[in-house]
Order: C-alpha cells, then sequence, then structure tokens
C-alpha cells in the first residue's frame, strides 16, 4: 500500500510502500478513506512536538474495518469507523472519572513500537493513526463506528479538528446561550470552535487572526465579528467591541504570545482555553497578583475533553441536523501526492482543511 512517510525533520514526505505488521490482539486493519492534514500533522514535521522517525503521518481519517484481530468483538469487519488517536482503556483513574481524553495509557500505541515497514526500514504511526495511508492498524477502542451512510470525507474531519474545536467550547468551556465568546486562530480547529460557539448560542462570536482570508471563513463559518490582527491590537479591539472583555476566550493557536492575547480578551472572572498545541520550550508568564485580582480561569483543553465513542456520533448527528457544517470546513480535496502542497496551503492561510480522498 501507499503511504506518506516522515524521514526527517522539516522535509517532505515522500509517497512509499508500505507493508503493515501481522494484526495482533485488539487491534483492527481499516482501510482508509479520506483524511484530513491538520496541524499538528506540521507540528511533527518542524519539530514542535516530537515524533520517532521514519513515521507515517495522519491522525483525522475515517474508513473501513478489513479485519479484527482475537478478542475483537467491535467494531466488525465492514464497519465504517472513525479513528481516534486517543484510544481509552477504560479502566484507569481517567477513564473512570469519565474523562477518556486523560486516560493514562490512551497514548501507549503511538509509541509502542513499529507498526508497518518501508524500503525495509521499520515505521511508526504518528500518533497511534497514520490515517496518510491507504490503509493502518489501530487498537479497537480508536476505532468508533458510525452509520455507514455518512460520507466519510466529512466523517475524517470529526476525528481530530472538529471534535477539539467544538468539544473546547461546548466541553471545556461550556459556554452558555447568550455569552460572548473570543477564539484566537481561524485555523481548522478554530473555525470548528467558531461553529461551536454559534451551536452553543453565544450572543458574539468574535474571530481573531492575522490573515484575511481565514477571516472571511470564519464569518462564513458563524463568527458575528471579525479582528484582524495584523492590522490592530488584537485585544484592544476585542475590548472594544464588548466593554469589559469577553466571557471566554479560546487560543487556538500554541503560542504565549496569542495565549496571553486571549488572556487580555477574558473579561474579569471569564475563562480562558487552551487548545492550540505548542512547543514544550515556549513559555508564557502571568502576573501573579493579576492571576488573583482578576479571578480569570485558565484551563486547557485536550481533544475537546471528548468521549470519541459518544461524541463522534454526536457531531455526525449535529451536521445531519444542520447545526454544524462539516462541508463548510473542507476547501480541498486532493490526492495522497498532494500532500507537501496541502501543507504549504495550511501555512499560508489559504484553506481551512484539505482532506485527502483515497481511491
Amino acid at each position: 500500500m501507499r503511504g506518506a512517510v516522515l524521514r526527517a525533520a522539516n522535509a517532505p514526505l515522500t509517497i512509499e510502500d508500505v507493508e503493515l505488521n501481522p494484526l495482533g490482539p485488539g487491534r483492527v486493519r481499516v482501510r482508509i478513506a479520506a483524511s484530513g492534514v491538520c496541524h499538528s500533522d506540521l507540528s511533527l514535521i518542524d519539530g514542535s512536538m516530537p515524533q520517532p522517525m521514519p513515521a507515517v503521518l495522519g491522525h483525522e481519517g475515517a474508513g473501513v474495518v478489513t479485519e479484527v484481530g482475537p478478542g475483537v468483538t467491535s467494531p466488525a469487519v465492514g464497519e465504517h469507523v472513525i479513528l481516534s488517536w486517543i484510544a481509552p482503556c477504560r479502566a484507569c483513574a481517567a477513564c473512570l472519572r469519565g474523562q477518556p481524553t486523560l486516560c493514562e495509557r490512551g497514548m501507549d500505541h503511538a509509541f509502542a513500537g513499529p507498526y508497518a515497514t518501508a524500503n525495509g526500514d521499520p515505521v511508526m504511526a504518528a500518533l497511534g493513526t497514520a490515517t496518510f495511508a491507504e490503509e493502518t492498524v489501530v487498537p479497537a477502542s480508536a476505532a468508533i463506528p458510525i452509520p455507514s451512510d455518512f460520507p466519510l470525507a466529512l466523517a475524517s474531519l470529526v476525528g481530530c479538528g472538529v471534535v477539539t474545536g467544538v468539544g473546547a467550547v461546548v466541553n471545556t468551556a461550556a459556554v452558555r446561550p447568550g455569552e460572548t465568546v473570543a477564539i484566537v486562530g481561524c485555523g481548522g480547529v478554530g473555525l470548528a470552535a467558531v461553529q461551536g460557539a454559534r451551536l452553543s448560542g453565544a450572543s458574539r462570536v468574535i474571530a481573531v487572526d492575522r490573515v484575511a482570508a481565514k477571516l472571511e471563513m470564519a464569518k462564513a463559518n458563524g463568527a458575528t465579528d471579525v479582528v484582524d490582527a495584523s492590522e490592530t491590537d488584537a485585544v484592544a479591539a476585542v475590548r472594544d467591541l464588548v466593554p469589559g472583555g469577553t466571557d471566554h476566550a479560546l487560543e487556538v493557536v500554541g503560542s504565549s504570545a496569542t495565549i496571553l492575547a486571549a488572556y487580555g480578551m477574558a473579561r474579569r472572572g471569564g475563562a480562558v482555553t487552551i487548545v492550540g498545541a505548542g512547543r514544550f520550550d515556549d513559555q508564557v508568564t502571568f502576573p501573579v497578583l493579576g492571576l488573583m485580582v482578576d479571578s480569570k480561569r485558565v484551563q486547557g483543553s485536550v481533544y475537546g475533553a471528548a468521549d470519541p465513542a459518544r461524541d463522534f456520533p454526536r457531531m455526525l448527528a449535529l451536521h445531519r441536523c444542520g447545526r454544524l457544517d462539516l462541508e463548510r470546513l473542507v476547501t480541498r480535496r486532493i490526492a495522497l501526492e498532494d500532500v507537501n502542497d496541502a501543507f504549504r496551503a495550511m501555512t499560508a492561510g489559504e484553506v481551512a482543511r484539505s482532506v485527502i480522498v483515497f481511491d
């Protein structure tokens, strides 16, 4: 089968013949139908996030189960599934308290060793999913069954960007009807957060970015106001729109500068939710007295604080009834060979999401 392999940091992906290892207990083999190209994949390429190499990238995918290993009772061969890069064990302390995205063993499969070979070299599955390939192998708990009539190209988006963005608003921030929201960063996850704020009934949804094209996308996804951070002081602009600051500010970039900006946009007593995945060596500093006096809540959000088995089907149902618009998040449908250009387009701000569609 073909797969897009990262062999060195800051190098283009190469399309290679990849051979999967034999299927083990508790694993399933999935033929990938579609995979979104997420910014976290770029973070693996540029070294912002660690990744043993060589590795097949991609972690936002959907497809059809073609084989199951010993002990697997669900999903079944032939079922359509969305892949989750967190595979909850359902037995650790985090899972038992209802936080499966914080599962103590949820990422074990990502670092358990090579899952395939390419040109004779052992290859890792990036984030445990490796969806930039025609087939992959994942734990059964990472393959969430969905209705067979739902378009897999749209379903793939739910595997990361949609559940992360919408979940950060709905689950982590718990935005209530009538509240005001600022969203800093309007890539694929940020646009999903915009839709999540609209879904939650926010009275003002203020989208902030430095790229004009992304702000236009934000308007199309439900933003009531936009702020071009390349032309103005974004914090001041948001506070002009909502005197005193917004009830919620979500940071969907992953940098200390934008985290501080989001903190400045939130009102006293408001909530700041960190969604963006930043570098390990990027530090953010807050005035100690201000943390107490302003009484703001600063919190992280991993994978939208979702339960994949519960929330993936919910996202599809919300799309079916018109409350979420997954189609609007897709800018380009591409072939696997176009994956490197997809990263160029992402960096240039040309796309909300590029989706690799396999024949």
